[in-house]
């Protein structure tokens, strides 16, 4: 079958493959969110009358059935054939002979794979937020069992004042569901449809855009059809910057997990399971998925600065340029989606050794506590951390227990504040259900 936008000319071999690109190696992973909008758009093109009932249920009927063969490994995208929409249409014009040329009445490719972006991306939002839910869940059950298991609190790699296992363990939390947040606000970016824009400029046919928005379970249409070319990206790299934002605090984790771990510290062990060895040295055991995890975080970023710097200097309308955003997309939202899980598995499985924990509490780190005592007897605080800083030998050992204890200030060690975590944590847990349960909903209808 000649290419969607054969005019009878033949490309040459080099420009099809550099042209190509990856994109037919990516676009196995759009199969199911083509023919999700191909069958939307049959449904309307038969409600504005371009195709007959008839015609809409045997397309209908031709795109389970690509669904099904896609399901069963028997549907391939051949490199000739450029992208998933070329390799959905060919099957189905080979199977339904002209019908199948009437599918891309009122459509072009370029709103074709912005819904199947957003489809794909909302999917992908959804299981990063199912997975950050769970690690928020494994880091808040960390954090109560280990609430008053004294940890020494450190500033510049340095022993500070007195903290918990269930302090840090909480901060980890915490800072997953503000990375929630974004990736939320990813969503609502692409919870909107862009199918009927055409190639930027609409179409002279009465597409009914409202009437796809719903069957595809979106959350609204996206208006100006020239803002949905010209969006192409956008909402990609939104679900980076999201991805971005979680690695990082994932690379960071990983980060206090690894040196815990190390024999100087022994704060931690990290089970075998997890581990792997060396080719040489018998004794080694390896944290190489930690390891892993904060490497990732880099290489999530650099997808998302290849993105950015793709977007940055396009005029408006379509360019070829934004092909070059699919693969960075994608493979930053699998990496960040992967490395959750492993996190998840480190937390549920770290073996704490509390005894080593303690080891840090010598009587200086006390010292700011011991500064603050004078304070309420009335010395003023610069003095009072002059004279503790020149008496340092004055301190005195302490039960770490009771001094995490009594610090019960909101969010201290005395006071975490974990049923507010978990408040959270349901309130997040509704807003994925609605929003994952809208989408499936919306799409098990329409392919049934």
């Amino acid at each position: 079958m000649a290419k969607l936008w054969d005019k009878g000319y033949s490309i040459d071999p080099e420009i099809e493959r550099f042209t190509v690109g990856e994109d037919y190696l990516l676009d196995r992973d759009l199969v199911r969110a083509d023919v999700a909008g191909s069958a939307a758009h049959a449904v309307m093109l038969a409600r504005i009358g371009i195709l007959t009932p008839r015609e809409r249920d045997r397309l209908l009927a031709g795109l389970r059935a690509v669904l099904k063969d896609h399901r069963a490994g028997r549907f391939a995208i051949r490199p000739d054939q450029e992208d998933v929409h070329t390799a959905i249409e060919e099957r189905l014009t080979a199977r339904l002979g002209d019908l199948g040329k009437k599918l891309h009445t009122g459509r072009s490719r370029n709103d074709q794979v912005l819904v199947d972006l957003r489809l794909y991306g909302k999917e992908k939002l959804h299981l990063l937020a199912e997975r950050c839910i769970g690690l928020v869940r494994a880091l808040a059950a960390f954090a109560k069992r280990y609430q008053f298991t004294p940890m020494p609190g450190r500033t510049h790699m340095q022993v500070a004042m007195p903290s918990s296992l269930g302090l840090w363990a909480g901060a980890w939390a915490e800072a997953i569901l503000d990375d929630l947040e974004l990736v939320r606000a990813a969503h609502a970016l692409a919870d909107q449809s862009p199918l009927g824009s055409g190639a930027a400029y609409g179409s002279a046919l009465p597409l009914d855009r409202a009437l796809v928005a719903r069957l595809l379970g979106f959350a609204r249409v996206q208006n100006n059809v020239l803002y949905c070319a010209n969006s192409r990206g956008k909402a990609e790299l939104a679900a980076l910057a999201a991805c971005v934002q979680v690695m990082t605090d994932l690379s960071r984790m990983a980060a206090d997990l690894m040196i815990g771990a190390t024999p100087e510290f022994g704060y931690f062990r990290i089970p075998k399971e997890l581990c792997t060895g060396s080719s040489m040295m018998p004794q080694k055991r390896n944290p190489c998925g930690l390891e892993l995890v904060r490497a990732k975080a880099a290489a999530v970023l650099g997808c998302e600065a290849a993105v950015a710097g793709i977007l940055r200097a396009l005029p408006g309308g379509y360019n070829r340029d934004f092909q070059e955003t699919k693969g960075p997309f994608m493979r930053g939202v699998e990496m960040t989606a992967a490395s959750l899980s492993v996190m998840r598995l480190s937390i549920e499985r770290l073996q704490v050794v509390e005894e080593n924990l303690r080891r840090g509490f010598l009587p200086e780190i006390y010292a700011t506590d011991r500064a603050l005592e004078l304070v309420r007897e009335g010395m003023p605080f610069r003095d009072a951390y002059r004279y503790v800083g020149t008496h340092l030998g004055e301190l005195r050992a302490r039960d770490p227990v009771a001094n995490l204890k009594s610090k019960k200030l909101q969010g201290g060690p005395g006071n975490l504040g974990l049923a507010g975590l978990g408040k959270r944590t349901r309130a997040a847990e509704r807003w994925l259900a609605a929003a994952r349960g809208k989408m499936r909903k919306a799409l098990a209808k329409l392919m049934r």
